[in-house]
């Protein structure tokens, strides 16, 4: 089964899916799945297209060219579908992981509309599409027949969404609480252990972990995004990371997770949701722990996911290693998906 791969966004995530889906070749393989890479865009750098398929060397040479100037995303992923409905490949395949933007989740609402209007499967890493247009985009991909897929979107590649939707059938979710966001959490442990603010957020900045701009993930709107996905999908919400009542972290934690530490209590930014449809409320708030909290236990970057169900119960999934690998991988599980649902 040869699909076509069209490239949205090439920073550090998309560049390590194209490494690892070579490292996963022959796992792909064995599974009957030959992905080729055709088209990379980027808002700054323009794109590439090849029907062929674009190796390293010219992936190198498009990255290392002048900047184009301007160019419409939109329209490329347009065009180069349309000329992919003559190339020998049984289904196209658009990866979307473009940066959020936390504000209205474009453009990648737009990208994946684009994608899905010129009959290609979606995969996604941005939380962005989910967190703002779930519904709306999840009808559009049933209507044309694709699949609009984003495990990497929470929890880098731990399956959350694939979790409730293909392991547990007819259970209904009322509510989540969890860790999800690896910059603050690592920089709480850190805290906790007598660590400036600023000297842990540098140190995150410097592994890479860390944007420039860290006020995402420090103001709490990271994880407020995942609380608006997590509600979207598992609560059936239509909300957005706006209506998320949120706080970050700042200078000022540090002394509080030193004094949490001392009575015995673990400081974490929990986000959190409960209720269902119009009716469910999410929150993304610094909470003491008791020790034995399965959220507590958190150190470092590890995530962390609870589940209330009926009638499982609650439901603990972890992470204990975040990173860009992992992300990656969570594309390259979509694209698995993507594969078997073609099959059947």
């Amino acid at each position: 089964m040869r699909i076509a791969l069209l490239l949205v966004g090439y920073g550090n995530v998309g560049r390590r899916y194209v490494e690892l889906l070579g490292e996963s070749q022959a796992a792909l393989a064995a599974m009957g799945i030959a992905p080729v890479v055709v088209g990379i865009v980027t808002r700054r750098q323009g794109g590439i297209f090849d029907a062929s398929g674009l190796d390293s060397p010219a992936i190198t040479a498009w990255l290392e060219r002048p900047s184009p100037g301007h160019v419409s995303t939109v329209e490329f992923i347009g065009d180069a579908l349309d000329r992919l409905r003559v190339a020998p490949f049984d289904r196209s395949v658009v990866v979307e992981t473009t940066t959020l933007d936390v504000a209205s989740g474009e453009p990648a609402i737009s990208h994946v509309r684009a994608a899905l209007r010129g009959g290609a499967d979606v995969i996604s890493a941005n939380k962005g599409p989910v967190a703002f247009a779930w519904r709306a985009l999840a009808d559009e991909a049933a209507r044309v027949g694709r699949s609009f897929l984003f495990e990497g979107a929470v929890m880098d590649g731990i399956p959350i969404f694939n979790l409730v939707r293909e392991t547990m059938p007819a259970v209904v979710v009322h509510g989540f609480r969890g860790v999800v966001n690896s910059t603050t959490n690592f920089m709480l442990t850190a805290m906790e252990r007598g660590e400036r603010f600023d000297v842990a957020l540098a140190r995150m900045q410097a592994e890479g972990i860390a944007e420039a701009d860290p006020s995402l993930d420090v103001d709490g709107w990271d994880a407020a995004a995942k609380a608006a996905a997590l509600a979207n999908v598992l609560l059936d919400a239509e909300t957005t990371p706006v209506a998320v009542e949120r706080e970050g972290i700042g200078p000022e934690t540090g002394p509080r997770a030193l004094e949490a530490r001392r009575r015995g209590r673990v400081l974490k930014l929990v986000a959190s949701g409960a209720g269902r449809g119009a009716g469910a409320r999410m929150r993304v708030r610094l909470e003491e722990l008791a020790p034995d909290d399965p959220l507590a236990v958190l150190d470092g970057q590890g995530n962390a996911l609870e589940l209330d169900t009926w009638p499982l119960g609650r439901v603990v999934i972890t992470q204990r290693d975040g990173g860009l690998e992992k992300t990656a991988y969570a594309l390259v599980a979509d694209l698995v998906t993507v594969a078997r649902r073609m099959r059947a």
